[in-house]
């Protein structure tokens, strides 16, 4: 097949429009971003969504469709240098050629403020279109001021049909293709099981079956793909990224499930497996924090000071201080006494919340700072805890009145808990006591 040094990906990046794949709910029609491609009234944008979701691809398109130029820049492999000879390219294409520019800034989030500042000008006097794409969270790694001139677009994972009809296409593509006119014949089930390990990334589809034909020898013209040649591919996959396939999921659940089952020995044996297939130990570091919020909470509440402490030591060092730190902090919530009573509470909590409605505040609960406030009795009889006995208004209520008196949290009888019980028990005999004696 031609250009073989160049990705598969790359060779079939689509050309028009009509050939993206997903995001329907910013490409169909009647929707803002497809309005602006048809009008030719294009804006600056920020894209966000996960690896191989068409970020690059429609960046391309969108300068295409409303033929404007195309300037590309990797936020890291570019300086200030290299930003200021794009303004200058976009301005000299303006005067010379009277045509706009879209500028193109793959991982924008990997810009320092400067660096991002240094388009804001541009930006704001229609130099060019800015164009970014990034994978984490705008509000967090974009500044305001650039944020607030871009309008934020996000892109979905794909759905397993859609990268199943993009590696139909490449087949297709590539059977029409080549010199040899070899046949591809690659079974629906396979197929299915390719799209499902790609995770939503269409650049990893590509690649997994790039792989896969590079794999197989052509016979009389024919290339034969078979289950095991599938299964290898994938399989080998998972052990160079980060995400992949059910055996992924499969082992951090295994991680979480020894955690639990205070098993310290088991645990470490999944984080270094986890390791060893190339998992970013960022990723098994918040999964950590995880694990000591949901199945050790307030039993232990060291659990999750340890593993913040252990996310922060990876994001600082690195490897391989991080890992021992990580690994410090999974042998010690392994056997650290367990409790999921804080979690089983904020999901009741949160399921009262949506069911119930915006229930009103009651009257001695709310704040009082306006004159008009406190002629509306707001916060009146409310009890100031620190002025009664114990610091405790015993038989005070906190909850909307159609509600009543809810108990989400009930405290297990392990660590910590045992004294929170006793506490709680102490402040409810209270309550009962001053209802008591005023009813």
């Amino acid at each position: 097949m031609a250009s073989q040094t160049i990705p598969l990906a790359a060779r079939l990046r689509p050309t028009v429009l009509e050939e993206f794949v997903g995001q329907t709910h910013l490409l169909a029609p009647q929707k803002p971003l497809f309005q602006a491609i048809q009008t030719g009234n294009l804006h600056s944008m920020i894209l966000w969504g996960p690896p191989g979701t068409g970020k690059t691809t429609l960046a391309q398109l969108l300068a295409q469709t409303s033929k404007a130029n195309f300037i590309n820049l990797s936020a890291v492999m570019t300086g200030l240098k290299d930003i200021r000879e794009a303004v200058d390219k976009a301005i000299s294409i303006q005067k010379t050629e009277n045509k706009k520019t879209i500028l193109f800034v793959d991982e924008v989030h990997r810009f320092n403020k400067n660096q991002q500042d240094a388009f804001l000008p541009f930006v704001e006097n229609g130099t060019f279109i800015f164009i970014g794409a990034t994978t984490e969270n705008p509000s967090f790694e974009i500044n305001n001021a650039l944020l607030s001139r871009c309008h934020v677009y996000t892109l979905k994972a794909l759905e397993e049909s859609e990268l199943l009809k993009i590696v139909d296409r490449a087949i297709h593509t590539l059977e029409i293709n080549s010199e040899t006119k070899h046949v591809i014949t690659f079974e629906k089930s396979l197929r299915e099981r390719l799209a499902k390990a790609a995770d939503g990334d269409a650049r990893q589809a590509l690649n997994l079956l790039e792989l896969i034909l590079s794999a197989v020898p052509p016979q009389n013209n024919q290339i034969m793909i078979d289950e095991d040649i599938v299964q290898q591919a994938i399989y080998g996959t998972l052990a160079r990224f980060d995400k992949g396939g059910d055996l992924f999921y499969d082992q951090i659940s295994a991680l979480h499930k020894a955690v639990r089952g205070s098993s310290p020995d088991a645990a470490l044996y999944w984080f270094a497996r986890m390791l060893t297939a190339g998992t970013d130990p960022l990723y098994i570091a918040r999964r950590v924090v995880r694990m000591a919020s949901e199945d050790i909470g307030n039993a232990d509440p060291k659990a999750l000071q340890l593993a913040l402490n252990a996310w922060e030591v990876q994001e600082r060092l690195g490897s391989p201080e991080g890992e021992l730190a990580i690994a410090q902090a999974i042998t010690y919530i392994a056997v650290a006494p367990k409790s999921n009573a804080v979690y089983i509470a904020f999901k009741a909590a949160m399921q009262d919340a949506k069911e119930l409605g915006t229930l009103p505040v009651p009257i001695h609960l709310r704040n009082a700072p306006t004159k008009l406030m406190r002629s509306m009795e707001y916060g009146k009889a409310y009890r100031y805890d620190h002025d009664e006995p114990n610091a405790f208004a015993a038989g005070q209520a906190y909850f909307p009145e159609k509600m009543g008196e809810k108990v989400y949290y009930k405290p297990v009888p392990r660590g910590l808990e045992i004294k929170i019980q006793e506490k709680l028990m102490q402040l409810k005999a209270l309550s009962k006591i001053k209802d008591s004696a005023t009813s």
